[in-house]
């Protein structure tokens, strides 16, 4: 608990007065106006301060309602500390782990940031860069978004696969992640695989089908024209895994497994297969992919190969900030690449002998 020292009221706040200045609050603490500033301000010379004074400043700030003045260290310092995020929508899966990422290392850098969602609305995607930077935001990070037109601040784009001007593309290794899942099914005896396709507006979209075909071409996979589907509309439920693996089924051609475009639409999927009266994994196995929180609870637990979206998170936002702090800095990188992991769990299994789907 820490105690007001000097003329304050019972509240613990100076008498008459509704807030202190930050030199009083130093003065209250013995510590230098520099260090409280750094420290309320979660500015990054704050990490050489000891963690347990970096408290105690919290702390009394807290007791004695101290109010950091915004807009006066804008003011001085001529920024605005924000940044801009664009995001398809905010639910489960992808967007809501990246978007964590994103948001833990901007609060521990002391920076403010604005989500917009645009629901793959062209007019909002092209419209929205320069209306957060109409409101002064100091780089923009754009998730699964399509950016064409160069950027006036810095940007990163995270599954972003053009290259434009002005922006980071932080990419997946698609290709070592289609030899993971491929791999994993073909050495479990699966040789007639199903693939449900993302989404005309997803950016991953292309250059994983890409990667799809490329490894399972040097693995001696076929793919099926009859075995293949695309995910149809926006809704980021598992409605739309499910109805294309209706679908799919009502083909009445044989798989033994599936590899959805996402975790979303493989819990789809599974529900569809289980209604058609297929077993997973015993009749067909299913493969996810991203490894959402919610992945491992399924029943059976879904298989998936693993983005590390969190990670791809905190990698935009200190990259955009490394940008940010040095305007002038014109030699950025283009392109990062991460890497995929698969994660086995119980949703595949050795293929069960091949039958006709009803």
């Amino acid at each position: 608990m820490v105690r007001a020292k000097g003329n304050y009221a019972a509240n613990g706040r100076p008498a008459g007065t509704s807030s202190i200045s930050l030199k009083e609050l130093a003065e209250h603490l013995g510590l230098s106006s520099a260090t409280v500033s750094l420290v309320i301000n979660r500015s990054p010379g704050a990490k050489s301060i000891p963690a347990s004074t970096q408290e105690r400043v919290r702390a009394a700030a807290r007791e004695l309602n101290y109010r950091p003045n915004l807009m006066a260290r804008s003011l001085r310092q001529k920024r605005s500390f924000t940044i801009g995020v664009l995001v398809p929508e905010v639910s489960e899966g992808y967007a809501a782990l990246v978007l964590s990422g994103i948001e833990d290392h901007l609060l521990q850098e002391g920076y403010f940031y604005f989500v917009v969602s645009h629901r793959h609305r062209a007019d909002l995607i092209e419209e929205y860069p320069s209306l957060l930077q109409q409101r002064a935001v100091e780089g923009i990070i754009a998730v699964d978004t399509v950016l064409t037109a160069p950027s006036e601040l810095p940007a990163v784009a995270i599954s972003g696969h053009r290259e434009v001007a002005g922006v980071t593309n932080i990419i997946l290794d698609h290709n070592l992640a289609a030899q993971l899942a491929l791999e994993h099914l073909q050495k479990s005896g699966h040789t007639r695989i199903a693939m449900i396709k993302g989404q005309d507006f997803s950016s991953d979209t292309e250059i994983r089908w890409r990667a799809l075909h490329c490894v399972a071409t040097q693995l001696g996979i076929n793919i099926h024209e009859q075995l293949t589907i695309q995910l149809e509309g926006d809704s980021p439920s598992p409605e739309v895994g499910y109805g294309v693996t209706r679908k799919l089924l009502e083909r009445g051609v044989p798989f033994t497994a599936l590899f959805a475009f996402n975790d979303i639409s493989a819990i789809g999927a599974i529900q569809a297969l289980r209604e058609s009266g297929k077993r997973v994994p015993e009749d067909v196995s299913v493969v996810g992919f991203d490894d959402i929180q919610s992945a491992a609870y399924q029943h059976p637990g879904l298989t998936t190969v693993r983005q590390p979206l969190r990670q791809m998170g905190v990698i935009a936002a200190e990259t955009l900030l490394t940008r940010v702090n040095s305007p002038r800095q014109s030699d950025y990188p283009k392109e990062i690449v991460v890497k995929p992991e698969l994660i086995v769990r119980a949703s595949t299994a050795i293929a069960a002998p091949t039958i006709t789907v009803s």
